[in-house]
């Protein structure tokens, strides 16, 4: 029972993280600039978390020494929204979301390269597969329906896949790791929301949102997709293991593949639909190569 919970909460994360293109591109498509959307998702879903923690009796006190390296770690997560948001403006979010799944393969070589783990010929074969996939993800036509550099879309997308891989070794190799998840998760999500209303106040400022409709959007984004996300994916760790978690977050890129083709007509062909499954199987790979050396 407590497996297959655990399968539930994984689903119910990587499925809801991939409702986040169609939330922010909603936005986007509704006059909010990149930093305005980040604004209200990052800062939305940090005063829920901390109201859950609260509820919880979580303890919000660290040390100087420790919020320094979180600080450091918002830093690569706020990155990794920025860009994908970016990507998603440029390309088709579903292949943005696909390109950005890509992020386990640069921890396993992160940790390879930066921490003296012996080198896997799996993980670098998963790589090479992974490289294929991306070239002929690339033969479809990716661009964004609303137009956009695809040139940069791609750069960005591949930006996230490196920062969000940072974050996770830095939260796996730093002070951080000693830290309890819902108060780093809270001041990572809190730095990075001051951060985007800065930018937001340099590029035309950060709106007070009044209409109702478009606080649907809001809430989607920064409760579904943000926070219930991130509380379901502690909870399907728990229960069902982080390899099975990790295998079952690849309903994220498809969710926000299907909703894109559905919802802003983007494109997908055979050569995309062959890609994406390339790159799929070979983030698998690395998971559970990954699980062998755990066990």
């Amino acid at each position: 029972m407590n497996k297959l919970k655990g399968i539930l909460y994984a689903g119910i994360s990587s499925s809801t993280f991939g409702l986040a293109p169609f939330f922010t591109l909603s936005l986007i498509y509704a006059g909010y600039s990149s930093f305005e959307a980040l604004s209200y998702r990052w800062g939305v879903a940090t005063i829920f978390l901390v109201a859950i923690g609260l509820l919880q009796g979580a303890d919000f006190r660290i040390s100087k020494k420790d919020f320094a390296v979180v600080f450091c770690l918002s830093l690569f997560r706020a990155t990794t929204s920025f860009s994908l948001v970016i990507a998603y403006q440029n390309i088709a979010s579903g292949v943005a979301s696909v390109i950005h799944f890509l992020y386990p393969l640069a921890v396993a070589l992160a940790m390879m390269l930066f921490f003296k783990e012996p080198r896997s010929k799996t993980v670098l074969s998963a790589v090479a597969l992974s490289i294929i996939g991306a070239v002929l993800l690339s033969f479809g036509n990716i661009g964004s329906p609303a137009g956009g550099n695809v040139v940069l879309g791609i750069v960005c997308a591949a930006v996230s896949v490196f920062s969000y891989a940072g974050y996770i070794v830095g939260v796996r190799k730093t002070r951080a790791v000693n830290l309890p998840s819902v108060p780093l998760t809270c001041y990572v999500m809190g730095i990075g929301a001051v951060l985007f209303v800065i930018g937001g106040l340099f590029t035309g400022g950060v709106r007070i949102e009044t209409d109702p409709h478009l606080w649907l959007y809001i809430a989607g984004l920064s409760l579904v997709a943000t926070a219930i996300s991130n509380i379901s994916l502690v909870q399907g760790i728990k229960y069902a293991g982080p390899t099975l978690t990790s295998i079952l977050g690849a309903m994220e890129p498809l969710t926000a593949m299907v909703l894109g083709i559905v919802a802003f007509g983007e494109d997908f062909s055979w050569q995309s639909g062959i890609g994406v499954a390339l790159i799929l199987l070979s983030v698998f790979i690395v998971v559970l190569n990954e699980h062998k050396k755990a066990v």
